[in-house]
């Protein structure tokens, strides 16, 4: 009967990581070999407080051995695991994998048939910023997985036909066995030969080797829509990877990254952008034009700006994704001093200092 790894070092099973550490230090100066030479007894509890250490002292194994442990009645002997190393497994929940490991992969039963739909796509697509602010179509080359244009996707050459696979009689399953630690054990898998399918083509196409489908090089459009951010992603449905023997093909999704504008400042579906404007204009006032995603707008500058002042321009930002709406337009006005003053310039503002005083 093996020994309880817990009552080895004298502890309970909700001892503290600590506490393991500090029993396990006082058992094996206690217990070492140098200082009970020739007790075999002392050498035997020596090697048992050694072992018990090397499990509860690793928190994964010490977690392993909680679920599958002596007190849990799954231990063997010699390393307390009945040969078997758990410390494989991240936890305790992984019996799927471990049964993965004896029978090559593949959860059979659980998962039943294997998912036959393509897989989906990524690709990334850069625009220009008049491109987000108007919408576009852009084309792109990509090399994927297409439909079989031979056998129309079916995986069948001409004339033939789907037959039920003799493998698995059409159930799409297959049964292992395996032994194991717990001994023998039974599992159902997806079948080899029709990859769940449960039927194979009586003659495979030629040209697809009965996949049904082929790698190529083909040309997507795009519809970009005005508004979108940089980051934002597209779905194309059924552009993706095409299923097997017909099935179901996976989506294309497309990352957009917007190049930057020197002009315009984005955040979210607003506009900043700042104008240098001179000191006489921010003092009488003024009318200035402003470059905008929608063209050229007049602003009226009212007498007496401030330096930094931000107007807004109502709608004159991005279009609002999927909407008729538009964002703002925000121009920061910078108020420009000059360095230098004609006489007359200078005779003026000391007449208008004179005034103010």
């Amino acid at each position: 009967m093996p020994k309880d790894f817990y009552e080895v070092l004298g502890l309970s099973r909700d001892a503290s990581k600590d506490d393991i550490k500090k029993a396990y230090r006082k058992m094996s100066k206690e217990l070492h070999p140098d200082k009970n030479k020739g007790d075999k007894e002392s050498e035997q509890k020596f090697k048992e407080v050694n072992e018990a250490y090397e499990v509860l002292g690793d928190d994964q194994k010490r977690k392993q051995y909680d679920t599958f442990g002596s007190a849990g009645g799954a231990s063997g002997s010699g390393s307390g695991f009945g040969g078997f190393d758990f410390s494989n497994f991240q936890n305790a929940g992984g019996f799927g994998d471990m049964f993965e490991s004896f029978f090559g992969g593949g959860r059979g039963g659980q998962r039943g048939r294997r998912d036959e739909r393509g897989r989906d796509r990524e690709v990334r697509l850069t625009i220009e910023f008049a491109d987000a602010v108007s919408g576009a179509k852009k084309k792109i080359a990509v090399e994927n997985l297409v439909s079989c244009s031979e056998c129309d996707g079916k995986g069948t050459a001409k004339g033939s036909e789907m037959i039920t696979c003799k493998d698995c009689g059409g159930s799409g399953q297959q049964t292992r066995t395996a032994q194991s630690f717990f001994g023998m054990i039974q599992q159902s898998v997806v079948c080899s030969s029709c990859g769940g399918a449960g039927k194979i083509p009586e003659k495979p196409c030629s040209s697809c080797r009965g996949e049904g489908r082929q790698r190529k090089k083909e040309t997507i459009t795009i519809d970009v829509p005005a508004g979108i951010h940089d980051g934002q992603t597209l779905r194309l449905e059924g552009k993706g990877e095409a299923g097997r023997q017909g099935a179901t093909s996976g989506d294309l999704y497309v990352i957009i990254a917007i190049q930057a504008d020197p002009r315009f400042h984005r955040e979210r579906d607003d506009i900043h952008t700042s104008f240098v404007l001179p000191a006489i204009d921010a003092i009488l006032g003024t009318q200035i034009k402003v470059k905008t995603v929608q063209g050229d707008v007049s602003l009226k500058i009212p007498s007496g700006t401030q330096p930094n002042q931000v107007f807004r321009l109502r709608g004159k930002g991005m279009p609002v994704l999927s909407s008729a709406r538009h964002g703002d337009h925000y121009v920061q006005v910078s108020v420009e001093i000059p360095k230098k003053l004609s006489r007359k310039e200078e005779k003026l503002m000391e007449e208008w200092k004179k005034i103010q005083s």
